[in-house]
């Protein structure tokens, strides 16, 4: 003779381990035949409470065609939904100063380096193959006829997407440069430290 087996409820083990966590009664987290309706709403807010791990672009050179690469990289982890800082410092932040500024700073020094490396998102040197300007024509020329976006096309798009734009307080003062010599939509000028305490709260870096 055979003894009648009490049948098991599925998922009983998931459940009680959700209960366990969660607090909740183990007797509804086991529901009856399919996945425990408390099992799939705890996953349900533990995903809405989860947010999306920050992107950091440090932006450290002022060569065409890096910063071409790291606005493309910007706004398209900005489109995806990416929270997305750019950090800017020594001659990446030269990329972002007024196009019309053709002199910045206040001692010789600072002018003579802005007069040899002029500023602004539309005067990028390639870092090879310059050729006193030839380069980037051409680059420009090879992007509109394959329809890549442009560095300041790029630029903006990334503002509209909410990329946030840190300028480092050291360069600033280093360059002379001023809150009026920069493009508008800059945030607040940051130090180091500002990198580091969002890289130690778990946001990706990228150097450039």
């Amino acid at each position: 003779m055979t003894l009648p087996v009490e049948p098991t409820k599925p998922f009983a083990p998931i459940a009680e381990a959700i209960a366990d966590v969660e607090g909740v009664d183990p007797e509804v987290a086991a529901g009856e035949g399919s996945v425990p309706e408390a099992f799939v709403q705890a996953l349900a807010e533990e995903r809405d409470e989860v947010k999306p791990r920050e992107l950091v672009i440090i932006c450290y050179s002022g060569d065409l065609e890096k910063t071409w690469a790291s606005l493309i990289l910007a706004s398209t982890a900005a489109a995806s939904g990416v929270p997305t800082k750019m950090f800017l410092t020594f001659w990446g932040l030269q990329t972002f100063v007024k196009d019309e500024k053709r002199i910045t700073g206040r001692n010789w020094m600072q002018r003579m380096l802005s007069f040899m490396q002029r500023p602004g998102i539309s005067h990028r040197k390639l870092s090879k193959m310059n050729f006193l300007g030839m380069g980037p024509w051409m680059m420009g020329r090879l992007a509109k006829q394959y329809g890549v976006a442009k560095p300041k096309e790029l630029l903006e798009a990334a503002q509209a997407l909410g990329v946030e734009l840190m300028p480092c307080q050291m360069t600033m003062d280093m360059f002379g440069l001023t809150r009026d010599d920069m493009i508008d939509g800059m945030g607040e000028p940051v130090g180091a430290a500002t990198v580091v305490e969002l890289l130690s709260n778990g946001a990706a870096p990228l150097f450039i």
